[in-house]
């Protein structure tokens, strides 16, 4: 995954999860398929990969997420 870097350091700020420490193989795929989208609801490196931020310096993906959400 080249993007792995960006979601290793997101996971172990977001969630508190340091994925160094082998965490990962005592969980399920489904558990870590579930927490990397999470990401995408977050001010995250992931976000700011993806999708630069705007004029307004806020990413333009979570703000469509937050629109949608309704918060």
């Amino acid at each position: 995954m080249e993007q792995w870097p960006l979601i290793e350091a997101d996971l172990h700020e977001v969630y508190g999860i340091d994925v160094g420490t082998g965490v990962l193989r005592g969980r399920s795929w489904r558990w870590l398929k579930i927490r990397i989208p999470g990401l995408l609801s977050t001010e995250s490196r992931l976000v700011r990969h993806f999708a630069p931020a705007d004029d307004r310096g806020r990413s333009s993906l979570t703000e469509r997420l937050r629109d949608r959400s309704g918060r």
